[in-house]
């Protein structure tokens, strides 16, 4: 096998909503479906193999068992998988937070920090989000709005578009608004530090734990950047390259040594095939395809972030 259909891991945090089940067919037990793993070898949430001889294993033992070369030489440098690809349905905001880098997440938390970017999927019209601040600020102030609780006072609100993109480097605080359905790519991390979270209750009846300590020790103070130069791709670090591919009839790449191509299929359906198999895809599903298999063809009406590791 080369050309894999994946079923993620579905999250119910309290802020989701359910239009991942409803309008891109995600299945879960629970009415709530805030986020789902579609590609993932994290070990909060797995990628399930649901097309062919290996229907029912994750991902990570697909790899575990055919080795590691089907990731691409790309990937050589990374101890472990390295990237998350995600659904998010934003019902309503999430908390005000950031994420550490390398060094800090390694030190602190024995886990890989976390950069990624935000595809806009869907929105309503007044959608925003929270992406750093709207003026330079001093530390002593940055501590005083977080223990007065008006922070939102200085952060940057951006409102946004179907299609926008947003690259969320470490220490940049940030924070998905109500209404906003979004496509996630980012390292293969779990770590987020609450700065905000609008007296949230829990599930457990308590206040939300906020990490005001860590936040403090990694957040970025300065304006955040405006223009990023991605040399003609949607997004690019050193992580992954992340391109938006429109198919119209018929679509053609080819999947050499370097890396393995992941599909996340925001419109339309289809199929994909090589000279060996053939896999139906529709609105919401995720398709990885292994490093050095060759050319695929993409045959239908769709539309689909395309990421590889660079």
């Amino acid at each position: 096998m080369s050309i894999l259909k994946l079923a993620p891991s579905c999250k119910n945090y309290i802020w989701g909503g359910n239009k991942l089940k409803k309008e891109y067919g995600k299945q879960s037990k629970d009415e709530i479906i805030a986020e789902t793993w579609e590609l993932s070898c994290h070990s909060n949430g797995h990628s399930l193999i649901i097309n062919g001889a290996y229907t029912g294993k994750t991902l990570s033992e697909y790899i575990q068992i055919n080795g590691s070369n089907i990731l691409g030489t790309n990937c050589l440098k990374f101890k472990d998988f390295p990237i998350l690809i995600k659904l998010i349905d934003a019902k309503e905001n999430l908390s005000i937070q950031v994420h550490p880098d390398n060094k800090y997440a390694l030190t602190n938390e024995g886990q890989y920090g976390k950069t990624e970017i935000w595809y806009i999927v869907e929105c309503d019209k007044r959608s925003y989000i929270y992406y750093g601040f709207n003026k330079e600020i001093s530390r002593d102030e940055l501590i005083e709005r977080i223990e007065n609780s008006t922070i939102l006072e200085v952060l940057n609100k951006v409102y946004v578009k179907k299609g926008d993109v947003f690259f969320i480097e470490p220490g940049r605080i940030h924070s998905i608004g109500e209404g906003i359905l979004l496509a996630e790519i980012q390292q293969s991390s779990n770590i987020t530090y609450r700065v905000y979270d609008y007296g949230r209750i829990g599930v457990d009846g308590k206040q939300r734990e906020l990490h005001i300590t860590k936040a403090l020790d990694v957040l970025k103070i300065e304006k955040p950047k405006e223009i990023w130069d991605f040399n003609g791709h949607l997004a690019q670090c050193e992580y992954f390259q992340v391109n938006m591919i429109n198919v119209s009839g018929k679509y053609k790449n080819n999947v050499c040594e370097n890396s393995f191509h992941s599909l996340l299929f925001l419109e339309g359906c289809g199929i994909i095939k090589n000279n060996k198999e053939e896999v139906k895809f529709k609105k919401g599903d995720s398709i990885f395809v292994e490093a050095n298999s060759g050319e695929y063809e993409i045959i239908g009406e769709c539309k689909f972030l395309l990421t590889i590791v660079p």
